[in-house]
């Protein structure tokens, strides 16, 4: 009985190390897949991110384009009728220097 369990003892001291070794390598593995896992993660949050702000700088260039495009007709606007005023201002201008030159 006494040999049996020697040899019982010998047999689990020599078979610890390679359960130790398995756990070992288990954890390493799981560490490695948490890190991938991480990764893929945070390459996901970086693509949406991104996307974000693209739609926003998108969104941004055409509310600028549009006020640009208002400003540019009221003032396209705002020449045409100082155009027509100063057309309006030389042709009075030529009738009076007519006038004053006919007698009239």
């Amino acid at each position: 009985m006494g040999k049996m369990v020697v040899v019982v003892i010998v047999a689990l001291f020599l078979a610890a190390p390679g359960w130790a070794d398995n756990a070992l390598k288990e954890g390493g593995k799981e560490i490695g897949r948490g890190f991938k896992k991480i990764g893929k993660e945070t390459g996901q949050a970086f693509r949406e991110g991104g996307k974000e702000v693209g739609q926003g700088f998108k969104k941004m260039g055409k509310e600028t384009g549009q006020a640009a495009k208002k400003t540019g007709t009221s003032m396209g606007g705002w020449f045409k009728e100082a155009g027509k005023k100063t057309g309006q201002a030389f042709r009075q201008m030529g009738r009076d220097i007519r006038k004053f030159f006919k007698g009239k």
